[in-house]
């Protein structure tokens, strides 16, 4: 099992609309990735290491599929749709990370 992370990092000036992401912006994911997706979870950062202090991430989501492979040949023919969607919901540049699940 393979987890891709989309991390949105936060600043001062970073823009997050949660309600769009989790009705609009997910739901397209799932549909457009198909039975390729097997599980999805999106976090809100609430703070950092330390009381008080600012999250590094606004948001992440998780994407679950069985392999690398699957991932990509689902996700290369709808990337164009998904990546165009994202100015409607944050001004945060986000960072993927595909890591292999071990727990």
């Amino acid at each position: 099992m393979i987890k891709v992370s989309v991390l949105y990092p936060n600043g001062a000036d970073t823009k997050f609309d949660m309600t769009y992401y989790l009705s609009h912006h997910i739901v397209m994911v799932r549909r457009l990735l198909g039975p390729a997706l097997k599980g999805v979870s999106v976090e809100q950062g609430l703070s950092g290491e330390g009381p008080g202090s600012t999250a590094p991430y606004i948001a992440t989501g998780h994407l679950l599929f069985d392999s690398v492979q699957a991932f990509q040949s689902s996700f290369a023919p709808q990337a164009q749709e998904i990546m165009a969607d994202i100015p409607r919901y944050t001004n945060s540049e986000p960072v993927i990370q595909i890591g292999e699940v071990k727990l």
